[in-house]
């Protein structure tokens, strides 16, 4: 505890505002995770941001953009982390220094409800829709060799091109994170998660690369909120139908 004290201090130092901690983000929908509602930021993320921003004695300030330039964001150096829905990938290593994990999760498959798909074998002949630039292709040699995979674009965490795509039977299913595949189940009775990958990837924080000082700093709080039981507190409170991972 006496680190966590005397933390706030150095962390003020070393971001690109003193006194915040400026996130780069998206203000898409991705319940349960993220989400905005009435001009403020919910769900686990948010809480999790807000609990380590609150022991650094930093405000969290969130700036929101498109998916596709979360990154080029970053690079210019005038925010200090990419903090929505990042599956830790060697691809984005290449843009930002990553925390360890707040979070893991399974990928998952929806598909219309009456779908006679419930496993990974019954996606043989069929298309499968998947984001562009998501982490999900690398999942392709679970699938049976003649999955013909469907890439959409990734304006959003599901674009509603790509739900429709599946509603009008255009497509044979989706693969993506199983949160996000859950919210667009309990938002349309006509759609249901058929199966989940258990891939568990770590979700965690993009830090501006070489910014050492602060991405131990996350890495230190993030550890004493889980230390502590907080992370799991926020886990319970935003995802509580998921075991908590750690």
């Amino acid at each position: 505890m006496s680190y966590l004290l005397s933390v706030p201090t150095a962390v003020e130092s070393i971001t690109v505002e003193p006194g915040q901690l400026r996130i780069v983000t998206s203000a898409i929908e991705a319940r349960p995770m993220s989400f905005v509602d009435g001009g403020e930021w919910m769900g686990y993320e948010p809480a999790v941001a807000r609990a380590v921003c609150k022991r650094l004695n930093l405000e969290p300030v969130w700036c929101a953009l498109p998916l596709q330039k979360l990154y080029l964001e970053l690079s210019k150096g005038q925010h200090d982390v990419v903090w929505f829905n990042q599956a830790i990938t060697q691809e984005r290593r290449a843009w930002a220094d990553f925390t360890r994990p707040y979070g893991r999760f399974d990928t998952a498959v929806l598909v219309r409800e009456e779908s006679p798909i419930t496993r990974k074998e019954d996606l043989s002949g069929r298309q499968l829709g998947i984001l562009s630039g998501s982490t999900s292709h690398t999942l392709a040699e679970v699938f049976p060799p003649d999955v013909v995979m469907v890439p959409f674009s990734c304006d959003d965490p599901i674009p509603e091109t790509l739900l429709n795509a599946l509603r009008q039977g255009r497509i044979d299913a989706i693969m993506e994170d199983e949160l996000v595949l859950m919210a667009a189940e309990a938002q349309d009775t006509s759609l249901r998660v058929a199966f989940q990958i258990p891939t568990q990837r770590p979700f965690g924080v993009g830090v501006l690369p070489g910014n050492r000082e602060l991405l131990e700093a996350l890495n230190d709080t993030l550890n004493g909120l889980i230390a502590d039981g907080t992370l799991a507190k926020l886990w319970a409170q935003w995802i509580p139908y998921r075991s908590y991972p750690f």
